[in-house]
């Protein structure tokens, strides 16, 4: 019998006015517009388009960490693994596409830590173990929280120790349903001036730079997916030559008889 398959749009917008805080900013041309941008430089009137229309398109002013993105190793710091930081064009398709894997860890309260007992908590309620290539997926369920200021910051965070743990198991990418992969940025600062401890900053973002691996930052609808194992993700990133990061529209594709 056939196959089919499902698939889940696990992906926020690029928007106009979006919750972050450097969002896009996105110019639309109509027909109308297309039509005389197009006839302009021939001297064609728009009026002599078919039906007096041209085509619409967009121009997208936005930073590579706006929506849902892939970050590169680069964006963690110049070198991983002694070796120079892979960039988006450099990181390998393969890592992109592979067996996922949803952790919950809806319980932690926003500006908690997601440590290692709770990743393997998570693994042991589902009664998996993770292996290679594994996409790991973990579910805070703050994507709920897109279109409010509190998006920003009602989410916990990764750890340092979870996040090199789940690489040093084979993983490669690494996604969250929340704005940031560590926790909300007032958090790390306040911890940081009551300690003068920089291990407070973006502890799980700079992994990347003893480990080499990829996160996934704005994931969306990881309850939607409907077996916490057994399905596919793809989260191929746009390819921008020399960049940090790279926009991706990111799915689980669940195989159906």
């Amino acid at each position: 019998m056939r196959k089919k398959a499902k698939i889940i749009d696990l992906s926020v917008p690029l928007e106009n006015f979006a919750s972050e805080p450097w969002p896009p900013t996105i110019t639309y041309w109509d027909h109308e517009e297309g039509a005389r941008n197009l006839g302009m430089s021939e001297n064609v009137g728009a009026d002599e388009f078919p039906d007096g229309i041209g085509l619409a398109w967009e121009k997208v002013e936005a930073i590579t960490h706006a929506g849902t993105h892939l970050d590169a190793p680069w964006h963690f710091g110049p070198l991983s693994e002694g070796k120079k930081a892979k960039t988006i064009d450099e990181v390998p398709l393969e890592w992109c596409y592979g067996d996922g894997v949803v952790l919950d860890v809806t319980y932690k309260k926003p500006g908690e830590l997601i440590t290692l007992d709770d990743i393997k908590r998570a693994l042991e309620k589902i009664n998996y173990q993770i292996k290679e290539g594994d996409i790991v997926l973990i579910r805070t369920d703050a994507y709920k929280r897109w279109g409010k200021n509190a998006y920003l910051t009602e989410h916990p965070g990764m750890s340092a120790e979870a996040t090199l743990w789940l690489i040093e198991q084979g993983v490669k990418i690494i996604g969250i349903d929340a704005y940031g992969f560590d926790r909300p940025f007032k958090h790390m600062f306040n911890d940081y001036r009551k300690t003068r401890d920089n291990k407070n900053l973006w502890p799980a973002h700079f992994v990347g730079r003893v480990k080499e691996y990829c996160h996934i930052e704005k994931l969306a609808n990881l309850d939607k997916i409907p077996k916490p194992y057994g399905f596919k993700v793809a989260c191929f990133p746009i390819k921008i030559r020399k960049a940090s990061a790279g926009w991706a529209r990111v799915v689980a594709i669940i195989e159906e008889t």
